[in-house]
């Protein structure tokens, strides 16, 4: 298996004033043995809906939960609502470019151990899943009623796919996971359902199983 989870990319307006706001909040949590990234890219197009994936962050305390939101307020994120009920217990916020993310509350044993930040959470099906778990070679750790989880077994945050009902996807996403590998790599991707968009600038633009947008980054071999 040699595809890699390069980064996750976010389409910004202002690409240097996102990634200091989520490098002041997150500082390298999300990088390490995973060698899970974030990358930050202009793009002109407005955001006119909610994201199809978003960080949960952790909390180890509730006072640790308030010092999260109030990092985030600080540097430039705000309350949003998003349908969320007033018993739920994690807040939901926005970035400076109205990117959604949730401080969860302390005490949840599904995050438990995956560190600050404790997944990337994404609206999809249960066949994304088994799609991004074949993919990366990232074992499922959670399959139950159509919601599906996989984890590097490096450890790091988990990746959820939550099932339906799914909200409408209208325009590209703004949020998108970024691969690397070697070319045969495309070939076995599309055999498990991803669908190739195109090529250009050393990468193949590709899409998986629920529609959702991917770079492959096409990795040199040695002769």
């Amino acid at each position: 298996m040699t595809v890699t989870l390069h980064a996750l990319s976010f389409a910004a307006h202002d690409p240097r004033r996102l990634a200091r706001f989520w490098t002041g909040l997150l500082g390298r949590e999300i990088d390490g043995d995973t060698g899970f990234r974030l990358r930050f890219l202009p793009a002109d197009e407005p955001k006119i809906r909610q994201n199809q994936m978003h960080f949960d962050l952790t909390s180890e305390s509730l006072d640790d939960q308030k010092r999260t939101v109030a990092r985030a307020l600080e540097l430039g994120g705000r309350h949003i609502d998003i349908g969320q009920r007033p018993e739920e217990k994690h807040v939901v916020l926005a970035d400076p470019e109205g990117n959604e993310f949730c401080v969860i509350e302390p005490g949840n044993d599904f995050l438990a151990g995956c560190g600050f930040v404790g997944a990337v959470a994404c609206d999809g099906s249960q066949e994304a899943g088994y799609f991004w778990s074949e993919a990366l070679g990232w074992p499922l750790v959670w399959d139950q009623d159509q919601e599906t989880a996989i984890r590097s077994p490096h450890g790091g945050p988990k990746i959820t796919w939550g099932g339906p009902p799914f909200t409408p996807k209208t325009g590209p996403n703004r949020l998108r996971f970024v691969l690397s590998g070697a070319l045969p790599e495309v070939e076995r991707l599309v055999a498990l359902g991803a669908t190739r968009l195109g090529t250009g600038d050393g990468q193949v633009a590709m899409t998986d199983p629920d529609g959702n947008e991917f770079s492959f980054v096409v990795r040199e071999t040695a002769a």
